[in-house]
């Protein structure tokens, strides 16, 4: 299959809910267009004493509704059409749950697993060398993405205050809780993505038609693609929840099981080889197929464009929660609408992680700091409060949940606009 553009999906996604909203042109023009990207060469010295020059971006998209804010990402893969299709939907994301940022993202073209501990610790502050001017907590806060973590915004945060010469724990989230990191941060998105399943399905018909579907709730069956941090804290928190997982796959395959998957057994195990196959009494599963299980629930939580126009029929789930960025095509919405399956979007499904960011970022600027438990009930607020306004435009506009929550977010940014005079 042909690589499908990230950048150009976005865009069609702005399109459908501009027309719906009949959105001012002059903003939708400013919409298509990231407002600055910056490209950048960080020059690294390599254990072997050689220098070696890395491609960095940053794509600053909009800010209309307070600083930009979005991952940075290290991937062999990364490109600019990437960057800035993240950087759009980080825009709506933090639109749909209602936290006062703009949207961002950022990468490096490298594999990180082919560096030495100090060439990633020297690759990371160079990069923030080479932007360190753009960056700030009133500017532009990053946070941690794929291949990223803790440690690597510690490195960071270190050389940002560094060069500003104070202490600035707020120029990035996603942080050590030594270093001003919020608890509750690590089993965020996870957490998040539950506390809406567990939402959606009291809202879901039962099979027939009538009926809340949140009487089924008690074993209804979820498969998951994606078993890195997401993917486990939300199998986890899930299966707590009553429902039953039965199907998840990595990078290598899955495996599945229709009586139900021991998690904490198969997290165990995955840590012991490295893999999900071979785990006891299951059934290997590949990641194509783990999508066409007979499940209630998919959840993809792995990489970008998964279901698509070619496999989008095939797709038996009554509810996919996308916890991974951009995996449904716009093809795939069309088809996946047409079978009344809900697709509950990646901008509101996985916005966990950003909206306690969010909460670490204002613990930063105010040096007031909350517990686990006071920082995860402030989370479910704000989930809660996004999916009821998502339901509640859904039902207004009879459209999709996708086309509700940018509807949302992009009359908040459109209203901030005007108020700026933008």
């Amino acid at each position: 299959m042909a690589k499908i553009n990230p950048f150009k999906n976005a865009m069609s996604q702005l399109s459908a809910a501009a027309e719906i909203l009949n959105l001012d042109k002059s903003v939708l023009e400013q919409l298509k267009k990231p407002q600055r990207i910056l490209s950048v060469s960080i020059p690294v010295k390599m254990d072997n004493g050689e220098t070696k020059v890395f491609e960095g971006f940053r794509v600053q998209y909009n800010d209309a509704r307070g600083p930009f804010k979005g991952g940075i990402r290290y991937h062999p893969q990364v490109d600019m059409d990437e960057i800035k299709a993240f950087g759009f939907w980080m825009t709506i994301k933090n639109g749909v749950v209602g936290v006062p940022f703009g949207g961002g993202k950022g990468g490096v073209v490298v594999d990180p697993k082919k560096l030495s501990k100090g060439e990633l610790e020297r690759l990371s502050r160079g990069y923030v060398r080479s932007l360190y001017k753009y960056l700030g907590p009133q500017v532009d806060c990053p946070a941690p993405d794929v291949n990223t973590n803790s440690e690597i915004m510690g490195w960071m945060v270190d050389e940002y205050s560094k060069l500003v010469g104070k202490w600035t724990p707020g120029m990035i989230t996603g942080k050590p809780l030594s270093m001003g990191g919020s608890e509750g941060r690590e089993e965020a998105t996870g957490f998040g993505g539950v506390e809406i399943l567990k939402a959606v399905w009291k809202e879901m018909p039962a099979r027939g038609g009538s009926a809340s579907g949140g009487k089924l709730k008690k074993g209804a069956t979820v498969a998951i693609q994606g078993f890195g941090n997401v993917g486990i804290f939300f199998a986890q928190l899930a299966q707590k929840a009553g429902f039953k997982v039965v199907g998840v796959s990595d990078s290598k395959g899955g495996v599945y099981n229709p009586k139900g998957l021991d998690i904490a057994a198969l997290e165990s195990y995955k840590k012991q080889i490295s893999s999900l196959k071979g785990f006891a009494g299951a059934k290997e599963v590949t990641n194509e197929k783990l999508l066409e299980l007979a499940v209630d629930i998919l959840v993809p939580a792995a990489l970008e464009n998964q279901i698509h126009g070619k496999n989008a029929r095939k797709i038996k789930a009554r509810v996919i929660i996308e916890m991974a960025n951009g995996p449904t095509t716009p093809e795939a919405d069309v088809i996946l609408h047409k079978k009344r399956v809900w697709v509950i979007p990646d901008v509101l499904a996985n916005s966990g992680g950003v909206a306690t960011s969010y909460l670490e970022w204002t613990q930063n600027l105010s040096g007031f700091y909350w517990n686990k438990q006071e920082v995860l009930a402030k989370l479910t607020k704000y989930m809660l409060a996004a999916w009821k306004e998502t339901l509640d435009t859904r039902n207004k506009h009879k459209t999709d949940f996708r086309n509700a929550a940018f509807i949302i977010a992009i009359n908040k940014i459109a209203q901030a606009m005007k108020s700026r005079g933008i």
